[in-house]
């Protein structure tokens, strides 16, 4: 038989009971629906979460004072002041593995200009600093090494600060007071939105390290270090070498703990991004319960069909229709029903997942291969559930299927 003859018949069957074949299809409709919507949010969730990371800054470790233990008391990290610029500059120069390496030290303040303030993160550090972070300009640009080694009063702002204090201003140029202390702002940094831990990165002030320590905090020691990799690959390395160096510079006989913490954020990426991995699988897996639920519906409803036209099969077995034709045509129309459904489940699917993310605010990127798979699996399901009522409407015999009521 003609396959274009087998589509005919079979979309003249479905045809016949349109209400039923629309509520077969249902089941389909939501499975694949349901999986690209699911797969969508996933994506998006990873998505954020990788870039909220990468702002941070490129190849990074996070060195931090403490991690000690005195008295029989364990320290966690930050809780001594044990770093000292020093040691980030030994960083930078000696291994090779470190790109940069960037000193810092942060004090909450009040930051006055003209009748506004506006409480902020004051972080002092080096030029360094914006190459590390890979924190880009929007207008002016960092302080110099010359501002650092002179304590010159200068300041680089985020974007809700200047947004606080200068509206809609450009805030290069401007005096702001720190704690009482006047700083000319020379630079208004990017936009960089929410860290991972979700605090704004754009509520800051950077001022040169030795400003911050010399002028308002009155110390010497910093509260991290930033240290830049190479390479991704080579931020492992960099980390043992750290920690080697360390303990030549703090002397720290074998045996002893460790009074600094180095925390890989290339490990703290990959973690996140297996943990949004599994989010999707599980999400995705969930929603393919619909699909299995749709296929026995298809199932069910191809089995009343062959009940319903057994005496249709005998009367096309007795003019010459073989039994893979038979096979054929409820097969067809099984997959017709299924891919009819898939084709509407995607639409539905990318419609769900453009309303998911216009109304509850949420991230959704949708990929050609959840499509692409949904709509595969919409078609083996067809098949699968229809192969069982294909095979037995082919099996009926002839002088039984013509005599039936």
């Amino acid at each position: 038989m003609n396959v274009l003859m087998v589509f005919k018949i079979a979309g003249r069957a479905l045809a016949r009971n349109t209400m039923r074949s629309v509520l077969t299809m249902l089941g389909i409709i939501i499975g694949v629906a349901a999986v690209i919507a699911m797969v969508a949010v996933g994506q998006g969730a990873k998505a954020q979460i990788e870039s909220q990371i990468a702002s941070i800054g490129s190849n990074l470790l996070m060195v931090f004072p403490g991690s000690t233990t005195q008295g029989g008391v364990h320290a966690g990290s930050g809780s001594v002041t044990t770093l000292t610029e020093d040691d980030a500059f030994a960083i930078q120069k000696e291994l090779s593995s470190v790109r940069m390496a960037a000193p810092s030290l942060r004090n909450v303040a009040q930051v006055v200009s003209a009748n506004q303030n506006w409480s902020t993160a004051v972080t002092g550090s080096t030029p360094d600093y914006f190459v590390v972070r890979d924190w880009s300009f929007e207008s002016g640009g960092s302080f110099t090494q010359s501002d650092y080694d002179g304590a010159t009063k200068v300041a680089v702002v985020g974007k809700t600060v200047a947004t606080n204090l200068f509206g809609s201003q450009d805030p290069v140029g401007q005096i702001i007071r720190i704690q009482n202390v006047p700083f000319k702002i020379v630079g208004l940094l990017a936009p960089k939105g929410q860290s991972a831990m979700g605090q704004d990165q754009d509520d800051t002030v950077i001022v040169p390290l030795s400003t911050l320590q010399k002028r308002i905090m009155g110390v010497t020691y910093v509260q991290a270090i930033m240290v830049s990799a190479n390479s991704p690959e080579e931020t492992v390395t960099a980390e043992g070498e750290i920690q080697r160096l360390l303990h030549q510079r703090h002397h720290i006989p074998p045996g002893q703990d460790d009074d600094f913490t180095v925390r890989n954020m290339t490990d703290i990426a990959a973690a996140a991004e297996a943990s949004s991995q599994i989010m999707t699988l599980l999400l995705g897996s969930i929603a393919s319960v619909s699909l299995i639920v749709g296929g026995i519906g298809i199932m069910n409803i191809m089995l009343v069909s062959v009940t319903e036209r057994t005496r249709e099969i005998g009367i096309r077995m007795a003019v010459g229709a073989r039994s893979r034709d038979i096979l054929l045509q409820f097969l067809v129309e099984a997959v017709v029903l299924s891919l009819a459904g898939g084709v509407l489940g995607v639409i539905l699917g990318v419609a769900s997942s453009r309303i998911i993310s216009a109304f509850v605010h949420w991230p959704t990127i949708i990929s050609f291969g959840s499509i692409l798979l949904a709509s595969f699996f919409s078609v083996a399901i067809g098949v699968f559930f229809g192969l069982y009522p294909a095979r037995r409407a082919a099996s009926l015999d002839p002088i039984e299927a013509l005599r039936y009521e």
